[in-house]
């Protein structure tokens, strides 16, 4: 069962730069409908770009504000406030703490 609970883990990492992915790829399109509307090919490209990097980076400030605002969320998802991975309940019991009864 401690696999599944890794398993968890682990999408609860990804679930951040996922988001972000995800919003970037549907401001992309929502760019690119805009951009449909322009003349100018590199003008499209820009449009599109700007909106994709724009609604991705909105996105992701939402998340972490989220994340900051909750603490069940993040202990579910296992990360910290700034979204990284909380790896402190995987190490090892008395992993760095000079006990060497652990690897006995």
């Amino acid at each position: 069962m401690r696999w599944l609970a890794i398993l968890f883990r682990i999408f609860g990492w990804l679930l951040t730069p996922f988001l972000a992915w995800a919003a970037s790829f549907f401001g992309a399109v929502g760019g690119a409908l805009l951009a449909m509307r322009v003349e100018d090919p590199i003008e499209g490209l820009a449009i599109t770009a700007i909106c994709g990097a724009v609604t991705g980076f909105a996105a992701l400030l939402a998340w972490l504000h989220l994340l900051r605002a909750s603490p069940e969320i993040r202990q579910v998802l296992a990360v910290t406030v700034d979204g990284t991975p909380d790896t402190t309940e995987l190490a090892a019991p008395g992993a760095g703490t000079g006990d060497t009864t652990a690897t006995r």
